[in-house]
């Protein structure tokens, strides 16, 4: 990869990460705050802290929502984890990105009322818009911090789990402490939120899902430009064509979702009449690297 596409590749993932933060935020702050609703995961953690603080202790802190704050507290140790086990291109991402969902959780006024009167179809809309931006901030190559490092961190370490399951995981713990502080209504509209946060989530974050590309060619050098741009195996067979018996060059390869549009540049710059088969969704034992 030239160093141009590297430069455009990470602006295009700070961009990500900063709009999915404010969207996130956005998301939480309009829709769902209102409601005297939770989110999950580890800002729903946050939430808990923030009524504990303000209805125990009774502490005011005015219009501003602390909760913010405490996300960014409780998400240090999380922050060493990135650093030690994810690199440090995503840690520098995910720092920026905590202090983007920190400030705009902070400092976007929550309204005495949600923006949507019905408290189902809030409840939908806030989970639609915030997991858009949990996934956008994903899709960038970095997290909001909490339930997303642990997600990623366990997707790379174990077949078919997802940031969405870690999500969910996370908010049977959040759900079960909202149950026995609050009513049931308020539960299971938190959960509805929650659910749908995290379908969302996982439709964006399109690195976790698989893919198997077929391509047929009769020109030489594809393999060797899939190798050494993308780092992927590519298994090539030699067939013929059935009505030409011309020669044709079969090649696999087994992929992320995000690296299709790579694959298809790749490809059509050696080969513009190039043949190829995208299927989704595939199962992968074996040495499949994840790229999250």
């Amino acid at each position: 990869m030239s160093v141009k596409s590297d430069q455009k590749k990470q602006i295009t993932g700070l961009l990500y990460s900063v709009c999915g933060g404010v969207l996130f935020a956005a998301g939480v702050n309009l829709f769902i705050t209102p409601l005297d609703l939770y989110n999950g995961g580890f800002m729903g953690i946050a939430q808990l802290i923030r009524t504990f603080l303000t209805s125990a202790l009774h502490l005011s802190f005015g219009q501003t929502d602390i909760a913010g704050i405490i996300y960014f507290i409780v998400n240090l140790p999380l922050l060493y984890l990135a650093w030690s086990k994810m690199g440090r291109g995503f840690f520098f991402r995910t720092v920026v990105t905590v202090i983007v969902e920190t400030a705009a959780l902070t400092f976007i006024p929550v309204p005495e009322r949600s923006l949507i009167d019905d408290r189902l179809t809030s409840c939908v809309i806030g989970g639609l818009v915030a997991g858009f931006g949990t996934g956008l901030v994903l899709r960038g190559g970095s997290s909001g911090g909490g339930q997303d490092i642990l997600g990623l961190y366990f997707t790379k370490k174990f077949r078919n789990f997802s940031v969405g399951k870690m999500a969910t995981i996370i908010n049977v713990f959040v759900y079960g402490i909202c149950l026995l502080m609050f009513n049931l209504e308020t539960v299971i509209y938190s959960l509805i939120y929650g659910v749908i946060s995290s379908v969302a989530c996982d439709r964006i974050h399109i690195q976790n899902i698989n893919m198997s590309v077929m391509i047929f060619t009769k020109k030489l050098g594809i393999s060797k430009a899939i190798m050494e741009e993308t780092g992927r195996g590519v298994t090539n067979w030699e067939g013929a064509g059935a009505y030409t018996n011309e020669t044709s060059y079969i090649l696999f390869v087994m992929i992320s979702k995000y690296e299709v549009n790579q694959i298809r540049r790749i490809v059509q710059s050696i080969d513009p009449n190039a043949f190829m088969i995208f299927t989704e969704g595939c199962s992968v034992e074996g040495n499949f690297e994840k790229r999250l």
